[in-house]
């Protein structure tokens, strides 16, 4: 059976390189990212600066955090930025929040909507 050809990165950005890049786009500190991975900051510093290759146990998450294909991850694809970039710590505080019991998330509703009204957004 003959091997598949490999196709090579479309840039000369190396994995490391690029996992920081879209870690930084989604707006997560090494920390924030390694907890959401469920992993040491220091394994991530390690990705982004030691190796040169993706760790493949975990790809799948990686691409679910970031928001990214495999192969934007692995530089086949660029990864496309429309300029409008989602406030990543902010929506992580939406989704502790969402997680409260109702009686809890009812005073940061009404704290938000009275902020909301008097900056008249």
């Amino acid at each position: 059976m003959p091997r598949k050809k490999v196709v090579p990165p479309t840039s000369e950005e190396s994995f490391g390189d690029r996992l920081a890049r879209l870690r930084k786009s989604a707006g997560f500190t090494q920390r924030e990212f390694a907890a959401e991975l469920g992993i040491s900051h220091r394994m991530v510093a390690y990705y982004e600066t030691q190796t040169e290759h993706a760790p493949t146990n975990l790809m799948p998450l990686l691409t679910r955090v970031l928001g990214v294909s495999a192969d934007q991850l692995l530089g086949l694809e660029r990864a496309h930025e429309n300029g409008r970039r989602r406030d990543t710590k902010l929506w992580r505080r939406f989704s502790q929040v969402e997680k409260l019991p109702p009686e809890k998330r009812k005073p940061i509703i009404q704290l938000m909507d009275a902020f909301l009204k008097s900056a008249k957004v």
